[in-house]
């Protein structure tokens, strides 16, 4: 071999050299990038554990919460706040009657046909809110409300018509903290939900509304303000007698159950005679040492509206947990390079990615993860995902799901031992107790509900947990709100005698 052959040969043996070890190199700064990866996600996997010691301690603190919001305004993050609702629907209640169900980024108006509990004709429509009314003034909002409730009105058939000479009552579902007065009148005490109307808080919601609906003509009383979940409530009671109490699990969450007015130490005033009384417990204000928080869980709460309130909410419902999964995605890119060499823009916009989203996620079953990757292209710009990065991001949903999940069994569990409801006592009767359920969220993301139930399932025990049945009950607010304004009417003691 010549000179020149050699000299060849050595410089191409030193070309493939140097390649074989930037390969190896990249193989290397792949294999910690992809390690780094992996430990945020086992280590925001280990902050969200619910074992079961976890899941009992939280469900004591909110029994205690619940004793001590029932004892004094102010003595607990807990609002407890008093309903004024202390009978219940029987499933006798007849008339036509309207709901109007303000819970969220929209709200419904329905008009209901009462003929006892089997027979309820309902009609309804969805409207959106304009997101500049949601942080705008109060008599904007209220009048774009009446408005619409005046369109709905105006759609009457035949068969929906009120009895001449009379006025149409309403029930108004209102879905924020209320302190009530009475059954027809509360003042707010703050928004959650992505409102902000500083000049509604501290007014009397039902006094708004009244106005609104006279500057837009439109005659009609609001014979009951009640609480969404209050409303869930009494929809569920007007079908099930053993419905005990209601949960609401959707964009936001809450729940409300009957308490004995004689174990309400803050009631002023006569006990009801039914000795029973429905609590707005304001549960998503719930926070305790126990719950499992994480640093994505903290830096949601400091950019929130609302920082320092709302933590439960914040963890388990349904406008925080897509948002939770971008946070964690987001520093996977940031210190990872999750996604390639640059962070993806779409990725660092808050609640971009919503939970319907990470549900669809969650719930793909193809073998390549096809929805994912669909989901990855059209909501964050992000392609060319691997099958590996595909099941990662699976499973970070997973991980959220099921602490939501877990927490909220937790919540109801509390509510149960505060009520005498979550053991079997020898030699007495096991009581069947049902929670109605309603929102999105319980209805709608399966491995959510599942997850839900089998702690259920774990922290009562078998024999127990057969006795403890969620119920999803759909509209069941709309419904109730409408049912509680039929058992308010001023017209209810002439349609009795009658």
């Amino acid at each position: 071999m010549g000179k020149a052959a050699v000299a060849a040969a050595v410089v191409c043996a030193a070309v493939v050299s140097g390649a074989a070890v930037l390969v190896v190199r990249h193989r290397m700064q792949n294999s910690g990038k992809w390690a780094k990866a992996m430990d945020i996600l086992r280590e925001f996997e280990g902050k969200c554990g619910t074992p079961i010691g976890k899941l009992r301690q939280v469900a004591d603190a909110m029994a205690v919460e619940m004793h001590a919001g029932l004892a004094s305004d102010g003595g607990s993050k807990l609002k407890m706040l008093i309903s004024y609702v202390d009978n219940l629907p029987t499933g006798d209640e007849t008339g036509i009657f309207y709901a109007l169900d303000l819970g969220g980024t929209n709200f419904r108006v329905l008009r209901v046909k009462l003929g006892g509990a089997e027979n309820v004709k309902k009609e309804f429509q969805e409207v959106s809110i304009p997101p500049n009314l949601m942080i705008g003034n109060c008599e904007d909002l209220f009048d774009f409300i009446a408005g619409e409730l005046a369109k709905f009105v105006a759609t009457e058939g035949e068969d929906m018509q009120i009895p001449a000479g009379t006025q149409r009552e309403l029930g108004f579902t209102f879905s924020f903290p209320v302190q009530q007065s009475s059954i027809a009148g509360g003042t707010l005490v703050r928004w959650t939900k992505g409102f902000n109307i500083e000049d509604a808080v501290g007014q009397d919601i039902v006094e708004e509304l009244t106005k609104a609906m006279e500057r837009v003509g439109l005659d009609m009383r609001v014979s009951a303000l009640v609480n969404d979940t209050v409303g869930t409530l009494a929809g569920g009671r007007y079908s099930d007698p053993d419905v005990i109490a209601a949960v609401i699990l959707g964009t936001g969450t809450n729940a409300a159950y009957v308490e004995r007015a004689n174990a309400i130490p803050k009631w002023q005033g006569l006990l009801p005679k039914s000795g029973e009384m429905v609590i707005n417990m304001e549960w998503g204000n719930f926070r305790s040492s126990h719950l499992p928080l994480t640093e994505y869980d903290e830096r949601l709460d400091s950019d929130s509206l609302n920082p320092g309130e709302q933590i439960y909410e914040k963890l388990i419902s349904g406008m925080y947990l897509g948002e939770i999964v971008r946070l964690v995605l987001l520093k996977m890119a940031e210190e990872a390079e999750f996604f390639g060499d640059t962070v993806p823009s779409k990725l660092e916009k808050p609640f971009i990615l919503r939970t319907p989203d990470m549900s669809a996620m969650h719930h793909d079953s193809t073998p390549d993860l096809k929805v994912v990757a669909t989901k990855l292209k059209d909501i964050l710009e992000i392609s060319n995902t691997s099958l590996k990065m595909r099941k990662v991001i699976v499973k970070l949903c997973e991980i959220v799901a099921t602490r939501g999940a877990r927490l909220s069994a937790a919540g109801i569990l509390g509510i149960l031992k505060k009520t005498g409801r979550d053991s079997v006592k020898e030699g007495e009767e096991s009581q069947k107790s049902v929670i109605a359920m309603d929102g999105g969220l319980f209805e709608h993301y399966t491995n959510f509900r599942n997850a839900m139930q089998n702690a259920m399932t774990e922290l009562l025990g078998e024999e127990v947990s057969r006795n403890i049945i969620l119920k999803l009950s759909n509209d069941g607010s709309g419904l109730g709100a409408a049912l509680l304004a039929a058992s308010h009417s001023q017209y209810r003691e002439y349609i009795e005698s009658a």
